[in-house]
């Protein structure tokens, strides 16, 4: 029985049960944190060999660059191949730099706003105004480098199979809408992989500015749950075809693969958007940390060795996701108070609760001692105008830490739901 459907009896009856629950929940003084999709302490491990590579006298590229020293902007081929392989792109398509693909993004945009694109007709700053399509629910950080210039977004919903389009296409007729967010396989933080119908729509959409451009952020490309690896779509060559080259800026990194913040990042796109590219990065940098790029080659060897690394994170990783679900199942299934995806790969479950609800959620899990990431956070500037949407972060905790944590997350849940139902 759904628990808007009780009688003013059954609720009262209901809520004194939860409300004592939820005492017993803060009795416990917890100090969880569900609130980053950082990898856990097992999951790190499985790069320690890196701390000793390259290793003493192995500091040459596959082309006899000497590592050690300034220079290559493009990054060495050792992984740039080796990546440009398991995303199906051709190497002279992706460069490498250093660990950040968010650096990249942000200074993309930077660029765009300063000087323009090699499409723009003006710098972005000189522009009236400047939009961005922001499919929702989303990735925050996305939507703080966007805020930061001061650029509209524009919320658009997120559908099985990606964004919706009917409201994209709408959307882009108006010039001033210069950029769209994506993170194509397993949303952030949905979960959601793109349809290569919806890939191939993104990338033959007609845009009326001509500088219109998809930051297609590939950071979970390999991030599977599961044994199987999803297709990564050439959205660079369906652009080429569909006579908008430059649309895309494609990223992926090895954030969560081997050491955030000490991995590597990498921009692939059009000749031409390279070209560009290279006037700011030639300026703001000589060249990105070569020694890293090479160990990381090392370790991972080739495309099959990146995989058998990505499938010990799915077997870390796997039994907390498993475990999440197990217990929104148990705990909130029967009542109709939440619906929460169930993602086959990346890092996070969405959750979405009673309208109006969320805050009151996250508030009611603070004061139990269990952080989780704001509600709205999924939103542009933090604004979930149905306030329902709550990510979930099961990869830092370990199981055991997990499972109470996820517990007292469902009673805060019920609690709120029961809150709203008895006024």
């Amino acid at each position: 029985m759904q628990l808007q459907d009780f009688d003013s009896t059954e609720l009262a009856k209901f809520k004194a049960q939860i409300e004592k629950e939820y005492g017993e929940l803060k009795a416990r003084n917890l100090k969880l944190d569900l609130t980053r999709g950082k990898p856990s302490a097992e999951q790190l491990s499985i790069s320690n060999a890196l701390l000793s590579l390259p290793g003493e006298g192995d500091f040459k590229a596959a082309d006899g660059t000497d590592c050690r020293n300034y220079g290559g902007l493009t990054g060495i081929v050792d992984i740039r191949s080796l990546w440009a392989e398991a995303l199906g792109l051709p190497v002279a398509n992706v460069w490498a730099a250093d660990a950040s693909s968010l650096n990249i993004m942000f200074d993309l945009i930077s660029a765009a706003w300063i000087w323009g694109t090699q499409d723009s007709e003006r710098p972005w700053s000189k522009e009236e105004t400047v939009k961005w399509i922001c499919p929702v629910p989303g990735y925050d950080r996305h939507f703080t480098i966007t805020e930061h210039f001061g650029i509209e977004m524009i919320p658009v919903d997120m559908k099985e199979d990606g964004p919706d389009l009917d409201a994209v296409r709408e959307l882009v007729k108006d010039p001033q809408v210069k950029g769209m967010w994506c993170v194509p396989v397993f949303g952030n933080p949905t979960g959601v992989t793109f349809s290569e119908k919806v890939c191939e729509e993104l990338a033959a959409v007609k845009a009326a500015a001509p500088d219109f451009r998809i930051v297609w952020d590939n950071a979970y490309a390999i991030h599977t749950l599961t044994d199987e690896f999803p297709k990564v779509v050439n959205v660079i060559e369906l652009a080429e075809r569909a006579g908008n080259p430059n649309r895309f800026w494609f990223m992926s990194s090895t954030s969560k693969i081997t050491f955030a913040g000490a991995g590597v990042s990498f921009f692939a796109s059009s000749e031409s958007n390279l070209e560009w590219y290279a006037k700011q990065a030639n300026v703001r940098g000589i060249g990105p940390n070569k020694i890293n790029q090479l160990a990381h080659a090392r370790f991972f060897g080739d495309v099959a060795g990146l995989r058998e690394v990505m499938l010990k994170h799915a077997a870390s990783l796997a039994p907390k996701f498993r475990r999440v679900l197990e217990i929104l199942e148990s705990r909130l299934g029967e009542y109709g108070v939440a619906t929460w995806t169930k993602p086959t790969g990346g890092y996070f479950i969405s959750l979405d609760v009673v309208d109006g609800t969320a805050s009151r959620v996250v508030e009611l899990a603070k004061e139990a001692g269990i952080a989780l990431t704001g509600a709205g956070s999924s939103f542009p500037l933090k604004k979930d105008p149905n306030d329902r949407n709550i990510r979930l972060a099961p990869s830092l905790p370990p199981v055991a830490e997990l499972e109470v944590a996820m517990d007292g997350v469902a009673t805060c849940v019920l609690l709120a739901a029961v809150e709203k139902y008895s006024k």
